[in-house]
């Protein structure tokens, strides 16, 4: 669901204000003076596209983001996803299964080293960054563990760079970075650094709420309470709260509400985890026993793991 901020003075803006969900036509603002509020995949794609199509652009940034070159995002994925790794008899569905395969706990040792090479081989880049204004971190809270693990702990703060953060570099995009939007005026943005930016147009690229949104939305409050959040690890981290799921909270597996199941991500978890999905939805339908288990109580009593309902909580 889209996160729609409401600010002071959005009744009495005379220009246009719109969820970034809801842009699709840049051109229809040449010439325009554009604020993009938010700096995160949408703000940056939508930001370059109003410069290309010529508007002036400013993009208010109101914390670090993690940004990272497709290309160098890529270079850590060739042994699974590229030509080599066909040419070496990898398939798309064992680079999907060697990919899934390490615990979401062990994640972040892997990544932390991949991305400190980043750093190093792209330090330039960052330096420029940096130099235009631009606040970057390399993950939550300090954790310099990149890209996949946001993704996987709040599914926001990032930008696989495609080309815009040169535009930032080159100041095509200006930039306002630090601050937050306080107020609008009839044909301005005020930010609480007490800077005043003059828009006709402003795209709130402010990301969405998690998947539960639609089930309340879609079936009622009562069921979205009983299933409880979905997506985040509860790494403890901005955004994804613990305690540690060990998994992605009710994706793709039973949930408490009977006959709810949650699927989506990235393409590689769209087509890896759906077969396990439909094979437990095929269980069921075939009428074989999918008792869902749970660990042994934190009394230590019992000698092995206790059934519950097949449709209950891993």
């Amino acid at each position: 669901m889209p996160r729609v901020p409401s600010f002071p003075g959005s009744d009495v803006f005379q220009g246009e204000i719109h969820h970034s969900s809801e842009h699709s036509d840049s051109a229809a603002y040449a010439g325009k003076t554009c604020v993009v509020v938010g700096s995160n995949t949408s703000a940056h794609d939508i930001s370059r596209a109003l410069w290309e199509a010529g508007a002036a652009v400013t993009m208010v940034q109101r914390s670090a983001t993690c940004v990272c070159k497709s290309e160098a995002l890529l270079k850590g994925l060739e042994d699974l996803y590229s030509e080599r790794a066909v040419a070496n008899g990898i398939t798309t569905d064992e680079a999907d299964l060697l990919f899934a395969s390490t615990p979401y706990r062990l994640l972040p040792t892997s990544q932390t080293p991949i991305y400190a090479e980043i750093a190093r081989d792209d330090a330039e880049f960052y330096r420029d960054l940096a130099e235009a204004g631009f606040l970057l971190d390399f993950g939550d809270d300090g954790r310099k563990d990149g890209i996949f693990m946001k993704y996987l702990r709040r599914g926001s703060g990032y930008y696989i760079d495609v080309g815009a953060s040169q535009f930032i570099i080159d100041k095509k995009i200006k930039l306002e970075s630090g601050t937050e939007v306080e107020r609008l005026t009839e044909n301005s943005v005020k930010l609480k650094s007490g800077k005043e930016l003059p828009a006709d147009l402003v795209v709130l690229a402010t990301g969405y709420g998690p998947m539960i949104g639609w089930a309340e939305k879609l079936i009622s409050k009562d069921v979205a309470d009983i299933v409880g959040p979905i997506w985040g690890l509860g790494a403890g981290t901005r955004g994804d709260p613990g305690p540690f799921e060990g998994e992605l909270r009710n994706m793709w597996k039973p949930t408490k509400q009977p006959g709810l199941w949650f699927h989506g991500g990235n393409l590689h978890q769209a087509r890896h985890y759906s077969k396990f999905l439909a094979l437990q939805l095929k269980a069921r339908f075939e009428g074989i026993p999918t008792n869902v288990y749970i660990s042994r109580s934190s009394t230590g009593s019992g000698d092995a793991p206790s059934p519950r309902g097949a449709e209950e909580t891993l």
